[in-house]
């Protein structure tokens, strides 16, 4: 057995440590022999590796869990020292935690990196206690590993998606002070102009719906249709937006992606470029070879004393994941009054 459920004096085979008085002993039942065995299947079957150890650190007891976390068996692990599943630079941790059990604490939840058999390394949450002997001496410790690296790249993911909404949601007032700033320039009134914002910040929504799936089809969209939709709102007699090129189909993920790109160029525009000055021009436009397909996105004439915008922040972040999803590459150029970005892609990206 890998971890027995508790030490049995060898010169009395039939008596049980007393639970209320552990310095002595009482003769075991058949109930309490079976109890016994039901709490060691318990401990062996657990999915949490359970372990006990020495004041030492040697392992003196190794489950079936502890061997599916770790990748080493209890053959391999019982008489050696615990510091084999801890990686080198946290080797300082062993003393500490063994000098705290020697004292008489108890360590809850202590979350750590622990190391597999392969050199994988891996989110760990301890509970450590102590051993004591019938005596009451502390001799060991017992601990519970519990593998969490689910549970944290959740985590890592939840406080990504946070920030991308904080994000998302400073676009959204960026972009809807925007689209107020560019409708007042073309009426003085008030109902003309609650109407024209209305009608904009509609189109916002309905390119949303158009890169979502409808009644569970896969959605595929035209790449003319989405650029059209996502700068429908920008429009405006102060400056030119033109959109041109091939027929170009793009599944689900694309459709995303590229929505995602154009909204967030759109915003900048909106901020510090084309779209945010009278006479600005923007132009979209694709080409499509055998290998791949190019946008371009160019911002004309921007006013002579307009400095770069910085590309550093995380809406620059959300432009490279998005170009890492869809394996393309991407540059700038900021020269003559004119922004231009490039964006290639592979073909086979654009069914993604």
């Amino acid at each position: 057995m890998r971890y027995p459920a508790q030490s049995i004096p060898d010169s009395e085979p039939g008596a049980i440590l007393n639970r209320s008085h552990p310095h002595q002993l009482f003769e075991t039942s058949s109930a309490e022999i079976e109890a016994a065995q039901r709490l060691a299947a318990i401990v062996e079957s657990s999915d949490d590796g359970i372990i006990s150890k020495d004041l030492n650190g040697i392992v003196r007891s190794w489950n079936g869990g502890a061997e599916r976390i770790f990748g080493y068996t209890a053959e391999e692990m019982i008489g050696n020292s615990i510091i084999k599943v801890i990686p080198p630079e946290l080797h300082d941790q062993e003393p500490v935690i063994l000098s705290r059990i020697a004292r008489g604490e108890r360590i809850d939840r202590f979350e750590t990196i622990r190391q597999r058999k392969d050199g994988t390394q891996f989110h760990v949450s301890l509970t450590i206690s102590p051993v004591r002997d019938r005596d009451g001496r502390i001799v060991g410790a017992s601990k519970i590993a519990r593998d969490i690296t689910d549970l944290r790249h959740g985590q890592e993911r939840q406080e990504l998606l946070l920030r991308e909404m904080n994000h998302r949601v400073k676009n959204l007032f960026a972009v809807a002070s925007g689209v107020v700033a560019l409708s007042s320039r073309s009426t003085s009134d008030a109902k003309e102009l609650a109407k024209t914002v209305q009608a904009r910040l509609s189109a916002l929504s309905r390119a949303h719906e158009l890169i979502l799936p409808q009644n569970g089809a896969t959605a595929v969209t035209n790449l003319a249709d989405l650029a059209h939709t996502i700068l429908a709102p920008y429009e405006s007699a102060a400056h030119e937006v033109v959109i041109e090129g091939p027929q170009v189909a793009c599944g689900p993920g694309a459709s995303t992606s590229f929505a995602l790109l154009l909204h967030e160029f759109a915003t900048n525009a909106v901020k510090y470029g084309a779209l945010a000055y009278d006479g600005g021009r923007l132009r979209i436009s694709w080409t499509v070879s055998d290998t791949g397909l190019t946008l371009k996105w160019c911002e004309e004439n921007l006013p002579v004393d307009l400095v770069a915008p910085d590309t550093k922040g995380f809406g620059s972040f959300l432009v490279d994941a998005t170009m890492r999803s869809l394996s393309a590459n991407i540059d700038r150029d900021w020269s003559d009054r004119t922004l231009t970005i490039n964006i290639r892609l592979p073909l086979e990206r654009l069914n993604a």
